[in-house]
């Protein structure tokens, strides 16, 4: 017995007949849903059982959620619970040092005074070493200049002239933890915050770096040729 035509429910010759999406169909019926375009083997697609073309096959599109009293209501209690979480550990952490991984703007303003902080420190005690590092037993075997032509090992040290001066503020500042000549590479972008650091975009190369402390080094920038200071935790050894 001949079956039906899934299309116009009458019966399918097979000559003329085409098996597909579990149906018979004849050759005119086998057409798109929505356009009655003719379809083949190759250029159909299927949803529900039913042909379509590929203009006017079925997509599945996300609905948005209403906004219902309900879910406001929701979402504002999900701020307040988060608000009372970060505020107990905030609390529990103040004093020990700050471990809170939320990015709120509170932290954003810890952040950037402990960065001020760390800036400020470092340029004092470069400082100290750019002015006096270099000539601390200088004081007390010489108090006066009167005393300066006897003291020949001291006059070895001690420059007065300007040119040492300008190149002690130059160069690199006293090795205190890393070798020199080191090559590290950039992780991330950094723009520089003052005069005298140097910015970067990720994948740059330092050259010539020197550790200054745990959270800073002294370097160049192999592209630009940039010379100063900048965060450690910005770059990675080669």
């Amino acid at each position: 017995m001949n079956p039906l035509c899934g299309r116009c429910n009458l019966v399918v010759y097979p000559t003329e007949k085409v098996n597909c999406l579990d149906k018979y169909w004849h050759k005119g019926c086998f057409s798109c849903e929505v356009c009655k375009m003719t379809l083949n083997m190759k250029n159909y697609k299927g949803f529900d059982k039913l042909p379509y073309c590929n203009a006017h096959y079925p997509r599945t599109n996300f609905t948005c959620v209403a906004d219902t009293p309900e879910n406001i209501r929701l979402k504002q209690q999900s701020q307040m619970q988060s608000q009372v979480r970060y505020k107990e550990d905030f609390e529990k952490n103040k004093g020990k040092g700050f471990s809170v991984v939320t990015d709120t703007p509170e932290l954003q303003r810890i952040k950037k005074t402990q960065s001020n902080i760390s800036n400020v420190k470092y340029h004092e005690e470069f400082e100290k070493r750019k002015t006096g590092g270099e000539v601390p037993h200088q004081q007390p075997s010489n108090p006066s200049p009167a005393y300066q032509p006897p003291a020949a090992t001291q006059n070895f040290n001690y420059e007065p002239t300007p040119a040492p001066v300008h190149q002690a503020a130059a160069a690199p500042p006293p090795n205190t933890g890393g070798g020199s000549g080191k090559r590290y590479r950039a992780v991330y972008d950094y723009a520089a915050a003052d005069e005298d650091e140097v910015s970067f975009v990720d994948g740059d190369v330092i050259i010539d770096v020197q550790q200054i402390d745990e959270g800073w080094m002294y370097g160049r920038v192999e592209r630009t040729g940039q010379l100063g200071m900048l965060p450690a935790n910005y770059v990675e050894a080669i």
